[in-house]
């Protein structure tokens, strides 16, 4: 569990590669990013993107745009720079080995901001996502990712938590939330707000 978390070390490494190579880890990251609506020239930040494959889908969609990623995992930040290496060199990605409780700067606000399998772990979310408000431009998007791992995990599960990550986001002073479900083994949610103008 440790690993999954904070993956380092050997170990975190090769957690790295299975993250990235499991099918539905690959899946799940896809769809999110095709659910953010990403346009050409948007800013777009990640949190906690382990090995770097939203972060790829996102760049390729925005093309004149910038995505920043953020991990806590320096093993992360390895395995998601390899894969990113052309974006990061044409500066249209930049990742930061940092936490969710001391954000960079990023510049100019964000259009979107995207977080897969990482709430769970933030402490304080509901001033986290507050704090991430503050960086989204209004009318800015987010997108909140579960897919539950515990054991016996199922349906239920999964709308259990969807709705813990929609009242976070209402008492962040997100709008206008919506859930997505993917049809994974356990269900995969995904919550979508607005940042009010």
């Amino acid at each position: 569990m440790g690993q999954a978390h904070r993956p380092r070390g050997v170990v975190g490494w090769a957690n790295g590669w299975m993250f990235a190579l499991r099918p539905s880890n690959r899946q799940r990251n896809l769809w999110a990013v095709s659910l953010l609506d990403v346009r050409p020239t948007d800013r777009v930040l990640e949190i906690g993107f382990g090995p770097g494959i939203a972060i790829a889908a996102l760049a390729r969609r925005a093309t004149r745009g910038h995505v920043f990623g953020i991990d806590h995992s320096q093993a992360m930040v390895r395995h998601a720079t390899r894969r990113n290496a052309a974006a990061i060199r044409a500066h249209r990605v930049h990742l930061t080995h940092a936490s969710v409780e001391r954000l960079p700067s990023f510049g100019d606000p964000l259009d979107a901001v995207l977080a897969v399998n990482s709430v769970g772990f933030w402490p304080d979310s509901v001033e986290r996502l507050r704090e991430l408000r503050r960086l989204l431009r209004p009318e800015g998007r987010i997108a909140l990712v579960s897919q539950p791992r515990c054991p016996g995990a199922t349906r239920d599960t999964t709308v259990r938590a969807a709705q813990e990550l929609q009242d976070l986001l209402t008492r962040a002073g997100f709008t206008h939330p919506r859930v997505e479900t993917l049809d994974l083994d356990p269900p995969v949610a995904c919550v979508l707000a607005t940042n009010p103008a």
